[in-house]
């Protein structure tokens, strides 16, 4: 027996002497012999700087200064890891079993870079190549050997960096983030938080993967992730693989859309009220490795407004939007309502008769993504329009919306055609639009403010304007167009009073058809064909429309047909000035040409005496020659001519 005991005394030593050396070694040495260890089982090399100290029991642990943990051959050459310090520490008794319990691994000020490319993580490690000397019984018995459990206590990074890179391209770039992640059994789920500052607050994330030996062979796994931001919040319950490929359950809520958004580097998107500054969205979505996600039964619940549908979105510069949604009653009503957190509006609303708005127009929000958006819908109300039935679609293309109209509901008639705003250099806006049966006065009451002209209308209208203000794009507008009313009435204007036949019709006129076209060039509206066609009447129009300028420059010429033997007599009207106080009076010259040159200069004294009774009798004053009666009948033409057309304009 004593040579059994002396055999054991001089194991225990040499094991006491090999531990006293490690423990006795110099740092350096130490770390160059970890460094050769890790180079050999991983083929990366690892640096350590300052001094290295270990211990053996009851855990097999090491602290270490600065370090680095190089990257992979075909990845980019900085390091896979980086940190100031770290401590790792492995259970010892577990190691003896052949198992790798993994008590702690803690970084300081950690850089993790992880990049894949063509299916390839430098997350995957294995050792060297070796020869293939081995015979085939050799090889099966190593890939049948087992391999002992692998766990994780506590990993914890702090104050880290998070880098991904996809196929050269930086995915996202993640600073003073924490992390800490726990794996305590084979047969237990992966739990990971992280937390990171962002403008506003924090963001934290919980992520749960059930199974993670069958993740960590390449195979789909499920997965369950939280994500809270200032703002709002993110849920995703559903399956994973190695690539990241994702397909499941998706919620997003939010309770302050653009203070999440501000979370996430976009401060300063405004979301109008109406389309999500508090959202509720939910759907089946699919993550591929082309950085393509896919929303199926999507339900989006956007301030008062539900949407339904499909959405694919690829992660790009901009992002390009694939999307098919359908809505019932979309109310914008309150679209260009301030946030309730920023205390309403900025600035003072101008009024109607200031001008056109000199405030520069911010288009970049054409930039933030590329795609197609199509819409059906019951109705959309505007602040100052309302749709009703509609399919529109909305083009995005590098700084350039196209919306087409297929067709829209406007003012009870259908609109087809497209809108252009293009920001590409400098904006632009136009579009050319075809109306069909629409209702005329919906239309003036809407867009002037005009009330008693009725009738259904088609036309078409083209259009192009240039600047960066609302008042520098319509001083450039150009275009032309043309309208075909059929027959209406126009309420408190009744042209027979005003041509002088009687007491009319009861305030009221009503014509046939009316016809115009017009170019515009500069800013400036021009008409010269305008006709409206009465049983008893015709009125033409001519004249020129500044709408940069807001001025009108119009001559309205009422003929009554069967007057002045069959010839006509025309009453024409200017209407001249600004839109805000045009001046309307009639222009009398012909009248007066038509009464001199007929009927007076060949009455005798008698007749002619009793024409001047009669006429003075119908037009309420006493006349006593021929300029009296030129005087009285344009006193009473003019006032008859200015109550008619402001009643026609809608004034009193």
């Amino acid at each position: 027996m004593k040579w059994l005991v002396r055999i054991l005394f001089l194991f225990v030593a040499a094991i006491g002497l090999v531990i006293g050396a490690l423990l006795l070694m110099p740092g350096d040495k130490l770390a160059a012999i970890l460094a050769e260890q890790v180079k050999s089982e991983t083929g990366r090399d690892l640096t350590l700087s300052g001094d290295v100290n270990l211990s053996f029991w009851p855990v097999l642990g090491m602290e270490t200064g600065p370090v680095t943990f190089g990257n992979a051959p075909w990845a980019g050459s900085e390091p896979m890891l980086s940190a100031e310090s770290l401590a790792v520490g492995v259970d010892a008794s577990a190691l003896l079993n052949g198992d790798l319990r993994i008590r702690r691994v803690v970084a300081d000020n950690p850089v993790l870079r992880l990049e894949l490319s063509d299916g390839r993580g430098n997350w995957e490690l294995s050792a060297p190549v070796a020869s293939q000397a081995t015979t085939g019984s050799n090889t099966s018995a190593s890939s049948a050997s087992p391999q002992g459990a692998v766990t994780l206590d506590r990993l914890e990074l702090t104050n880290a960096q998070l880098v991904y890179i996809e196929n050269g391209t930086t995915k996202f770039n993640f600073s003073n983030v924490d992390l800490s992640a726990s794996w305590p059994g084979p047969t237990s789920p992966m739990v990971l938080e992280a937390r990171m500052a962002v403008p506003g607050g924090h963001v934290k994330v919980d992520l749960e993967i059930p199974d993670l030996p069958t993740y960590a062979s390449g195979a789909v796994a499920p997965l369950k992730l939280a994500l809270t931001a200032p703002g709002g919040e993110v849920g995703f319950d559903g399956r994973v693989n190695l690539a990241g490929e994702m397909d499941g359950a998706l919620a997003v809520k939010t309770r302050n859309t653009e203070e999440m958004l501000a979370a996430f580097g976009q401060a300063g998107v405004g979301v109008p009220l109406g389309l999500g500054r508090k959202a509720d969205v939910s759907g089946q979505m699919t993550y591929t490795s082309e950085g393509r996600i896919s929303l199926r039964n999507m339900v989006a619940q956007l301030d008062h407004n539900r949407f339904t549908g499909e959405t694919d979105i690829e992660i790009s510069d901009p992002p390009k939007i694939t999307a098919r949604l359908k809505s019932g009653d979309i109310d914008l009503s309150r679209f260009n309502d301030a946030p309730a957190s920023s205390g309403g509006g900025s600035g003072t609303a101008s009024s109607p008769d200031s001008g056109w708005s000199k405030a520069p127009i911010d288009a970049s929000a054409l930039s933030l993504a590329n795609g197609e958006i199509r819409l059906t819908t019951s109705s959309i109300v505007l602040p100052d329009l309302e749709l009703g039935a509609s399919d529109l679609t909305l083009i995005l293309d590098r700084s350039r919306a196209v919306l087409q109209m297929n067709p829209a509901t406007l003012f009870s008639g259908q609109v087809n055609g497209q809108v252009v705003a293009n920001n590409r250099n400098g904006l632009s806006v136009g579009g050319k639009l075809k109306a069909k049966n629409m209702n005329v006065q919906q239309a003036l009451s809407t867009l002037a403010g005009i009330e008693r002209f009725t009738g259904t209308g088609t036309g078409e209208f083209e259009f192009l304007g240039v600047g960066q203000t609302e008042d520098q794009i319509m001083r450039s507008l150009s275009g032309t167009g043309n309208l075909n009313v059929g027959q209406g009435v126009i309420s408190g204007f009744d042209l027979d009073r005003l041509m002088g036949r009687g007491k009319g019709s009861g305030g009221t006129t009503v014509f046939n058809s009316l016809t115009a076209s017009f170019t515009i060039d500069q800013g400036v509206l021009t008409n010269s064909d305008l006709l409206m066609s009465l049983d008893n009447f015709r009125a033409d129009g001519t004249g020129k429309v500044n709408i940069g300028a807001r001025r009108i420059d119009y001559l309205f010429t009422p003929t009554a047909l069967r007057a002045n033997s069959g010839q006509g007599l025309s009453v024409p009207v200017r209407i001249v000035g600004p839109w805000s106080d045009p001046s309307i009076k009639p222009d009398l010259s012909k009248v007066i040409e038509a009464a001199a040159e007929g009927q007076l200069k060949d009455l005798e004294d008698d007749a002619k005496q009793k024409v001047l009774d009669k006429v003075g009798d119908e037009l309420g004053t006493a006349v006593t020659d021929s300029e009296s009666v030129e005087d009285a009948l344009k006193n009473k033409l003019e006032e008859e001519a200015k109550k008619g057309l402001f009643k026609l304009l809608g004034g009193n």
